[in-house]
């Protein structure tokens, strides 16, 4: 088997998922495209595996421990993305930002509130 076909195809598999983590706003596409480029690097650890006919078969064993922390990953990752949902009505990555504390503009011990924190609190 030659090398070159997998590993063009995990380049491209990886090239796609990074294109996806930078220019995508939903954070669902984001972790989408995360799980695009770890099967990038999944399929080149089994590919140089059997380029290089480990006996231990390392690649593999690799392979299978890079899919079981991207499961945990995944699990997490919706979590937080649904809780911010449910919070904030979007899971827009840019106004994420938001979730930070800010120090109080006029020295008050309140953290300063977000014009659209200030129109949901009015609205309810």
């Amino acid at each position: 088997m030659h090398l070159v076909y997998p590993a063009v195809l995990a380049v491209l598999l990886f090239c796609v998922g990074l294109y996806g983590v930078l220019a995508r706003r939903n954070a669902i596409l984001v972790l989408m495209s995360v799980e695009l480029m770890l099967n990038a690097v999944n399929l080149n650890l089994v590919a140089f595996d059997v380029w290089l006919r480990d006996a231990l078969h390392a690649g593999q064993a690799l392979t299978l421990f890079t899919i079981a922390v991207a499961a945990a990953e995944i699990g997490i990752g919706l979590a937080i993305v649904l809780l911010v949902y449910r919070n904030r009505g979007s899971s827009d990555v840019d106004r994420l930002t938001d979730l930070a504390e800010r120090p109080a503009a006029d020295g008050a011990d309140e953290p300063a509130h977000h014009p659209s924190d200030q129109q949901a609190e009015a609205a309810a």
